[in-house]
C-alpha cells in the first residue's frame, strides 16, 4: 500500500504540473506517468544508497523521500514545478529530483550524461574509504542511476557502463545499478522492441536483469535481487525496466501527431497505477472503493499543495539566481594554500631539477604535484599514461612510483569517463586532478564540465559541490608534432561556462602558485577549475637567448596567486602588451626590442582566462594609455575579444589594438606558421598602434 501511495503521489504530481502551467503558474516539466514501477527499485535501496535519477523517476523520488523524517516530497517537487524560492534542491532554479536528506544527487540530463559520474560515484565511495578520505556514502553503498532507453543509445551512457565493465574486469570495486525505463520511445522515435536486451542483456561483466514495471511484486523481487547482487559482489549490473509511457514526452507533446490511437491505447492498458490498484483489490487489501477513494484523497492533497506552491516567492534578481554559481572567499582559499603539511617520504623524480633548483613549467607543475600528493590525502592525480609513463611529456613521470597506483592512475581512452570518475570523485569527498592529454580532446567531453560538473551547485543551491581541477595539455608551436588535434587554440567553448575558473601559467612559479590556488579554491568553495598548460612552453629554457635560461623560475617554499590576478613584467609607460601563455615569452622578446629603441612597454600576463584581471588590465592600460592584446587564440571567439569588451565597457578612452592566430585550425609543419600569432606580428602591431594619433 505504501507503493501504491507512492504512485498515486507521483501521478497526482503530473497532473497538477500540467494543470499549473495550463494556469499559467508552472513551468516546463517532464512527467512520470507510465514510470511509476520505479518506485520498486526506491524500495528495493537502502535511503542512503546515493541516487541520480531520470526525469520519470518521480515515484522513485517520492518514496524515498518519504523514508526521511521531516521531507515532504510532494510540496518538493511542486516548489520546483514553479520555480519557488522555498524550493529545497534548486532554490527556485529548476525542477530537479534532488534531496541531500535523501541522498538524491540532482540531475537535469536528458541524454545520460550523468552515468559517468554515477560510475565515478560507485568507483569512489570505496576508494575513500580506502584512503581513509571522509566521505558521506556508507562503504558497502550501491550507487543507482536511472536513464531512458533511447538516451541508452547515447555515447555518454555505452561509454560510463563501458567504463563500468572495464574496472571491474580489472578486480576494482565497481557498485552501480544502471536502471533503464524503457517505455519504447524517445520523444517520437520507437525504440526497437528488445533492443536494450540486445545491447546490453548478455555483456560480460555486466550482470543483466529485467523486470515488468507494471507487475510490481515482480518488480520488487528483481529490484531486489539486483541491488543486492551489486550490494555483494561489487560489481555493476543492468536493470532493464520495462515501462509505458503516458500523457506524451512533456507537456508540450501531442503524441497524437505521431503515434497510432492503437499504440497510445495499449500503453494505457499498461498503466502501473491501475495495475497496482487491482492487485491489492485482487489480494484482498482494500475494495476498490477503498482504493479509488485513497486515489482521489491523494489527489486532493496534492491539488492543495500545488495552490500553496504557485503562492511562493520567485527569484527576482540576477544576484540572487547566480548566488550558488561560483561562491569565491580568496582569504580561506589563500589559508588553505599556505597551510603546511609533510613533505613526501622519499623524492619525486623530476627530469633535470632539484627540489632548490629553477625549474621549467613541466617541472614546476610535477614538483608541486607531488607536494599536494604529500601533503593532502583527498588529492587525486588521475588520466591516460600519466601512471607509469609519466605522461606524454613526462609532466606526472615518478608520482606513481612515489604515492602508488590509488593515488596516481591510469585511466581507459575515454575523455568523458575521465570526467565522469572525477565528477564521482568529487562527491565521495576527493580534490581530483584528472588530465586530459591535449586541449582539442576536451571537446569530445565538454559536457561533463558545462552540463555535470558546473551545473550540479546551481542546480543543488550549493548542497553539492563539484571540486575539480582539470590538467589539459593545450595551444600549439609544437614543433615537428601534431597537427589540429595536438595544437589546438580553441577556448571559446570553456570560456563560456558560467562559473569555472581557467587558469593559464605561462612560467614555472606562476604554474606552482596558480596549481595551488585551484586545488585549494576546488577543496574549500568546490569550484571547477581548468588547468591550461602550454604545451610548448613545457620544457621551454631560455627567454632571450641560447642558453640564457631566462624562463626557468625557483618554485621552493609555498605560494599563492589568488584567482583573477594578473602578473605585469616591467613598468614601462609607453604601450601594455597584453598575453598569456606561449604570448607572453614572445611579447617579453618584443618589449627588448622596443626598449632597445628607446620605447618602454611593459608586459601583462593574464594568467587567468576566467574570470579575467580587470583591475590589473585597467591599471595598466590607465598608466600607458595604449593596449596592445596579443592572443594565440583565434580572431573569432578568442580570448581578446573579452579583454577588448573589458577595456569598452570599463569606459578606457585610450588606443586598443589585437593581434592573434588566424580563424583557422592548425595545420601540420612549417604551415602553422602562416596561421598562428608570432612575434613578428606582435612587433607590427605595436608599431603600428604607438604611431597612431
Amino acid at each position: 500500500m505504501d507503493l501504491f501511495d507512492a504512485q498515486a503521489t507521483a501521478r497526482h504530481l503530473d497532473l497538477a504540473a500540467r494543470q499549473l502551467t495550463r494556469d499559467g503558474q508552472g513551468y516546463y516539466s517532464i512527467g512520470s506517468s507510465g514510470h511509476e514501477g520505479n518506485v520498486a527499485v526506491a524500495a528495493a535501496l537502502r535511503v542512503t544508497d546515493p541516487a541520480l535519477l531520470h526525469y520519470r523517476s518521480a515515484a522513485f523520488f517520492v518514496h524515498r523521500a518519504r523514508q526521511v523524517p521531516g521531507l515532504d516530497p510532494v510540496r518538493d517537487i511542486l516548489l520546483g514545478v514553479t520555480a519557488a524560492v522555498e524550493d529545497p534542491i534548486s532554490g527556485g532554479r529548476h525542477k530537479v529530483f534532488g534531496s541531500k536528506a535523501a541522498h538524491v544527487i540532482p540531475q537535469t540530463s536528458t541524454i545520460a550524461s550523468h552515468l559517468p559520474r554515477a560510475a565515478g560515484l560507485a568507483f569512489s565511495i570505496e576508494h575513500a574509504a580506502r584512503l581513509g578520505v571522509p566521505c558521506e556514502w556508507p562503504e558497502d553503498s550501491v550507487v543507482v542511476c536511472s536513464f531512458g532507453d533511447a538516451s541508452a543509445n547515447h555515447s555518454t551512457a555505452a561509454g560510463a557502463i563501458n567504463t563500468a565493465v572495464h574496472t571491474a574486469h580489472q578486480g576494482v570495486p565497481m557498485p552501480v545499478l544502471f536502471v533503464c525505463e524503457d517505455n519504447g520511445l524517445g520523444i517520437s522515435v520507437p525504440t526497437p522492441r528488445q533492443w536494450i536486451e540486445h545491447a546490453y542483456g548478455s555483456r560480460p561483466g555486466l550482470r543483466y536483469f529485467e523486470a515488468d514495471g507494471a507487475d510490481l511484486p515482480a518488480a520488487l523481487a528483481v529490484a531486489r535481487e539486483a541491488a543486492d547482487w551489486v550490494r555483494t559482489q561489487r560489481k555493476p549490473a543492468f536493470l532493464r525496466l520495462r515501462t509505458v509511457r503516458l500523457l506524451g514526452h512533456a507537456g508540450s507533446d501531442v503524441e497524437s501527431a505521431y503515434r497510432r490511437p492503437a499504440d497510445i491505447a495499449t500503453d494505457l492498458r499498461g498503466d502501473p497505477v491501475t495495475a497496482t490498484a487491482r492487485l491489492l483489490v485482487g489480494a484482498g487489501v482494500a475494495t476498490a472503493g477503498e482504493i479509488l477513494c485513497r486515489y482521489t484523497d491523494i489527489g486532493d492533497r496534492v491539488r492543495a499543495a500545488a495552490e500553496k506552491a504557485w503562492g511562493e516567492s520567485k527569484l527576482t534578481t540576477a544576484a540572487a539566481v547566480m548566488a550558488p554559481l561560483a561562491p569565491a572567499r580568496p582569504t580561506v582559499v589563500r589559508t588553505d594554500v599556505l597551510r603546511s603539511g609533510p613533505e613526501p617520504e622519499r623524492a619525486v623524480t623530476r627530469p633535470g631539477a632539484d627540489a632548490g633548483d629553477a625549474m621549467t613549467l613541466a617541472q614546476s607543475v610535477n614538483h608541486t604535484l607531488a607536494q599536494l600528493l604529500a601533503r593532502d590525502p583527498d588529492v587525486l592525480v588521475f588520466g591516460e599514461d600519466v601512471g607509469r609513463k609519466g605522461g606524454v611529456y613526462g609532466v606526472t613521470k615518478g608520482l606513481q612510483q612515489s604515492f602508488g597506483v590509488r593515488r596516481v592512475f591510469d585511466t581507459l581512452l575515454d575523455e568523458q569517463s575521465v570526467l565522469g570518475t572525477a565528477l564521482g570523485a568529487g562527491l565521495a569527498g576527493f580534490v581530483p586532478i584528472p588530465e586530459i592529454q591535449y586541449l582539442a580532446y576536451v571537446h569530445n567531453a565538454e559536457d561533463q564540465v558545462r552540463g555535470e560538473a558546473a551545473t550540479l551547485s546551481f542546480f543543488s543551491a550549493g548542497s553539492y559541490r563539484n571540486p575539480l581541477v582539470i590538467r589539459i595539455a593545450g595551444y600549439a608551436y609544437q614543433k615537428g608534432f601534431g597537427g589540429h588535434f595536438h595544437n589546438d587554440n580553441s577556448l571559446a567553448a570553456l570560456r563560456d561556462i558560467p562559473g569555472v575558473v581557467i587558469a593559464s601559467p605561462a612560467r614555472g612559479d606562476d604554474a606552482a602558485a596558480m596549481l595551488r590556488t585551484c586545488v585549494s579554491a576546488a577543496r574549500v568553495d568546490g569550484r571547477v577549475c581548468v588547468f591550461l598548460e602550454p604545451i610548448a612552453l613545457y620544457h621551454t629554457r631560455d627567454l632571450y637567448r641560447d642558453g640564457d635560461n631566462g624562463w626557468l623560475a625557483p618554485v621552493s617554499g609555498v605560494r599563492h596567486a589568488e584567482i583573477g590576478q594578473g602578473r605585469v613584467h616591467g613598468s614601462g609607460t609607453h604601450l601594455t602588451i597584453v598575453s598569456f601563455a606561449n604570448g607572453v615569452p614572445m611579447s617579453l622578446r618584443v618589449a627588448r626590442r622596443l626598449a632597445e629603441r628607446g620605447i618602454h612597454a611593459r608586459v601583462l600576463d593574464l594568467r587567468w582566462l576566467a574570470p579575467l584581471p580587470i583591475e590589473d588590465l585597467l591599471d595598466c592600460a590607465r598608466a600607458t594609455g595604449r593596449v596592445l592584446i596579443a592572443d594565440e587564440t583565434r580572431r573569432s571567439g578568442g580570448v581578446s575579444e573579452a579583454v577588448c569588451a573589458a577595456l569598452i565597457d570599463a569606459g578606457f578612452d585610450g588606443r586598443v589594438a589585437r593581434v592573434t592566430s588566424e580563424d583557422s585550425f592548425v595545420p601540420l609543419g612549417p604551415a602553422a606558421g602562416t596561421v598562428l600569432l608570432d612575434e613578428a606580428r606582435i612587433e607590427a602591431a605595436a608599431n603600428a598602434l604607438l604611431a597612431a594619433r
